[in-house]
């Protein structure tokens, strides 16, 4: 997993993982990683992004077969050039 950093148009980060070979990146909502619906602080996204790794993987992994991940992994998009 590559953290690209945090998008501020859509107020995620952008996270790039190997499926099958192929990069793909997608837009992680950064309310994944907050308690109380507010924006984290930088640390906290990146800890977030750290604790929840696995889930993140497996719904962009499932984005990009065409399947849909449970909620609320169903808000990561992929970036159109990984689609």
């Amino acid at each position: 997993m590559e953290i690209m950093g945090r998008d501020i148009e859509t107020e995620s980060y952008r996270i790039a993982i190997d499926v099958a070979g192929r990069r793909v990146v997608a837009h992680v909502p950064e309310r994944l990683f907050s308690d109380h619906g507010e924006r984290p602080s930088h640390q906290a996204a990146y800890e977030g992004i750290a604790e929840q790794r696995a889930r993140i993987e497996t719904a962009i992994t499932q984005l990009a077969q065409g399947a849909t991940p449970k909620p609320p992994y169903d808000t990561i998009t992929l970036m159109p050039s990984s689609v």
